[in-house]
């Protein structure tokens, strides 16, 4: 069989369960696992969803009910088929313990939902709620990784450089070898405020695949970022193989926002959220505490590492922001674009101007081929503000 390519959004939450009890606090009430299936499959266009709420026992029972009543059902190679999409079981998990200063957030991919259920009940004896969305976990960080390998899983730290909850952005630690083992890390999730020029100024990160994923809290922001991966088809075990780049498997291309939409791109004031030097006082309002921004972050963890490593070739970045940042794009426009191309993927990819115009207005036709050539003009966010796409 030959190779083709899939797009893929592995880092999705889930609101609420088939109870309609919360599961990540602050995700959207519609964002369930059935309507997160459907909104990828029939609008979005996604091949691929890494749902990582999957150790949730009520999720698992949506997903029993979705396998019983024929909508969904296990592949072979790993993952859940419902319709054109395969779910990945996935968890966030967040790591905080005697040896981690952290805390820091990792994702933790298991093939089938009976190791997904081993990997539950073995982490429900290490955590305070196996019922809520990114909970901390008690143990060491190389502990678990040792546990995800065992049941033949993937181990990859989430959003690596976002302040307050991840590896780099804690502003902890220097390196990830103090707390994680490299070699069993199966790649890294670079987050809103970093794209891969600036993830491959620190020179241990080199060795590994990077990933662009959404971190969804609602149905909109589905695969606001995601990757096109070249595989033989959509499996968990062929996933495994293209973030190890093993026989051509590979990430093709990684759609991200340009880093300056990202809410933590610059370093700003922490009280006023202005833009600072971290030297000296803010000159707008006179405080000296600031929050530091991943690129300020980036160029202080280069500096202290001093290592040289052999950089790899690494695939294209290309910067997108979803269609609902476009300005002047309402629900109604949204609606008859996927009314007449079908998904956001052949919208955002593959139609043409002349056929957008024949949809929608010229202005925001162009809009979209500027999203699709990554130039549309934005301005820098900070401080968990986002950046803005500029109108013109």
């Amino acid at each position: 069989m030959q190779l083709k390519t899939f797009y893929a959004d592995l880092h999705i939450h889930i609101g609420r369960d088939i109870e309609n009890k919360p599961v990540k606090i602050t995700g959207s009430r519609t964002l369930t696992l059935t309507n997160i299936l459907i909104e990828a499959s029939r609008n979005k266009g996604i091949d691929m969803v890494g749902i990582i709420d999957c150790h949730v026992p009520s999720v698992q029972r949506e997903m029993e009910g979705l396998i019983d009543q024929g909508k969904a059902f296990e592949l072979e190679d790993g993952g859940i088929q419902f319709e054109q999409v395969t779910l990945i079981l996935g968890v966030e998990i967040e790591v905080y313990d005697q040896s981690c200063l952290g805390p820091i957030h990792v994702l933790c991919f298991l093939p089938n939902l009976t190791s997904m259920k081993q990997f539950s009940n073995w982490l429900s004896s290490r955590m305070t709620n196996i019922n809520l969305s990114s909970q901390r976990y008690y143990g060491t960080a190389k502990e678990l990784q040792y546990k995800v390998k065992e049941l033949a899983g993937l181990f990859i730290p989430a959003h690596v450089f976002t302040p307050f909850k991840s590896l780099y952005g804690k502003g902890v630690y220097q390196s990830l070898t103090e707390v994680l083992d490299p070699d069993l890390i199966d790649a890294v999730e670079l987050g809103l405020s970093a794209d891969t020029s600036m993830a491959d100024d620190i020179g241990e990160l080199h060795r590994y695949t990077f990933l662009t994923n959404s971190d969804a809290h609602s149905l909109a922001k589905i695969a606001r970022e995601y990757q096109q991966i070249k595989m033989k088809a959509a499996s968990f075990k062929e996933l495994e193989l293209a973030l190890h780049g093993i026989d051509n498997r590979e990430i093709v291309v990684n759609y991200g926002m340009n880093p300056l939409l990202g809410k933590y791109h610059q370093t700003v004031c922490k009280d006023c959220i202005q833009p600072v030097n971290e030297v000296g006082a803010c000159a707008s309002c006179g405080s000296s505490k600031v929050i530091k921004g991943v690129a300020d972050r980036i160029k202080e963890i280069n500096q202290r590492q001093k290592q040289h490593y052999k950089k790899r070739m690494r695939p294209s970045y290309i910067y997108q922001v979803p269609l609902e940042y476009i300005p002047k794009l309402g629900p109604k426009a949204l609606q008859k674009l996927l009314d007449h191309f079908g998904t956001e993927m052949q919208v955002i990819h593959h139609a043409s101007y002349s056929d957008l115009r024949k949809v929608i207005q010229p202005s925001i036709a162009e809009a979209i081929i500027q999203l699709r050539e990554g130039i549309l003009p934005v301005t820098a966010g900070g401080g968990g503000k986002y950046g803005k796409v500029e109108k013109r």
